[in-house]
C-alpha cells in the first residue's frame, strides 16, 4: 500500500550519529546526512570542516505522518541533544556542528515552534537550537551515508544509553497502549527499565495523602513510606522537579533504604499540575545518572 512521506531535517552534531539515531525510530522510512543552509553550492566535507561555508551537518528525515508525528521527531531531536550548546555536541566543536531544524513546509512552522516554547519552558532559557526554513541541503559523500552501519565501531558523540532509552521509550508506548490501571503500567515500566538499562531498584512511589507509598518496583526491598520534603524522592515530590543526585551520601536527609544506593535519580510524574507519584531509580555506582537520564525518564513518566 502507498503512503505519504514527508520531511524534516535535523542538525544535531556529527550526522554519523543522528542519522543513526533517527534509524531507529518507528515510522522513520529514510534518512539522507548532507549540509545545510550554507552559502557553497554542493560542498565537500573537506570545504565544510573548515567552517568557512556556513553549513551545518543536518540528516534530513523521511518519515510517514501515519505512524510518527512531526512533534514526537522534534522531541525525540531534543532529547538525543544539548540544545545548550552553542556551535558544540559532545567532544565536537565548530559552526557546522550548531543545532536547528529546518523545514520545508511553512504550515508545520506553528507545530515547531510550539515544541520550541515548551523547550524553553523546560529549560528556564531560550535553546541554542535554532529553527529556520530549509534553504539548501547537499547530500554529503557515499562514505558518510549509514555511516555506523558500515562502521559499527565507528565514532559516534551519542552515548550507547541514548539509543537504549530511544528503543525503550518506543517498546514502553507500545506495551502500555490500552491499559487503563495505573498499577499494572507502573509494575509494566518499572519492570521494562530495570530489564533494559540492569539499574539496581527501579520503582515507583504512589502519593497518599502527606506520604509516599511503595508501589510496583523491582529490586531489594524498600522503604514503605517517606514523607513530604523526606529524602531525595519527597523532595522531587515537594519540588516538582526531576532530582538528580550523584552521592547519595552527600545529599542533606538522604534515606537509606539500602545501604548498596551509591547514586540516585528521582522523576515526578505529574497530572493536572500535581503530582501524583514518582519513579526512583538507584544504582550501586556513584555518578550514574545524568541530564540524559533525567530527558529520557521524563519522557517516560510522561506516557503514564
Amino acid at each position: 500500500m502507498a503512503y505519504m512521506t514527508k520531511e524534516i531535517y535535523f542538525a544535531g552534531g556529527c550526522f554519523w550519529g543522528v542519522e543513526h539515531f533517527f534509524k531507529g525510530v518507528d515510522g522513520v522510512v529514510a534518512t539522507a546526512p548532507g549540509y545545510a543552509n550554507g552559502k557553497l553550492d554542493d560542498p565537500s566535507y573537506e570545504q565544510v570542516y573548515t567552517d568557512s561555508t556556513g553549513h551545518a551537518e543536518t540528516v534530513r528525515v523521511s518519515y510517514n505522518p501515519d505512524r510518527v508525528s512531526l512533534q514526537r521527531l522534534v522531541r525525540l531531536f531534543f532529547a538525543s541533544i544539548d540544545p545548550l550548546a552553542e556551535n558544540r555536541q559532545g567532544h565536537d566543536t565548530g559552526t557546522r556542528y550548531r543545532t536547528g531544524v529546518y523545514y520545508t513546509d511553512d504550515a508545520e512552522r506553528h507545530v515547531l515552534e510550539e515544541e520550541f516554547r515548551s523547550l524553553e519552558a523546560r529549560l528556564g532559557q531560550r535553546p541554542a537550537t535554532e529553527l529556520q526554513p530549509l534553504k539548501s541541503f547537499w547530500p554529503a559523500e557515499e562514505r558518510h551515508q549509514d555511516y555506523l552501519e558500515k562502521n559499527p565501531g565507528g565514532y559516534c558523540h551519542l552515548s550507547l544509553k541514548v539509543f537504549r532509552y530511544l528503543r525503550l521509550y518506543q517498546d514502553l508506548e507500545l506495551m502500555l497502549e490500552g491499559e487503563p490501571d495505573m498499577v499494572a503500567r507502573m509494575a509494566e515500566t518499572a519492570a521494562m527499565i530495570a530489564e533494559r538499562m540492569q539499574f539496581f531498584w527501579t520503582g515507583f512511589y504512589r502519593v497518599q495523602g502527606d506520604k509516599l507509598v511503595l508501589g510496583p518496583f523491582q529490586g531489594p526491598p524498600a522503604c514503605f513510606r517517606i514523607g513530604y520534603g523526606k529524602g531525595v524522592c519527597g523532595t522531587a515530590w515537594k519540588e516538582s522537579r526531576t532530582v538528580v543526585v550523584p552521592d547519595v551520601e552527600k545529599f542533606p536527609g538522604h534515606i537509606a533504604c539500602s545501604s548498596q544506593s551509591r547514586s540516585e535519580i528521582v522523576v515526578p510524574i505529574i497530572r493536572d499540575g500535581a503530582v501524583t507519584a514518582v519513579l526512583d531509580i538507584d544504582s550501586t555506582r556513584t555518578g550514574t545518572f545524568d541530564s540524559d537520564d533525567a530527558v529520557w525518564l521524563e519522557m517516560i513518566c510522561g506516557l503514564l
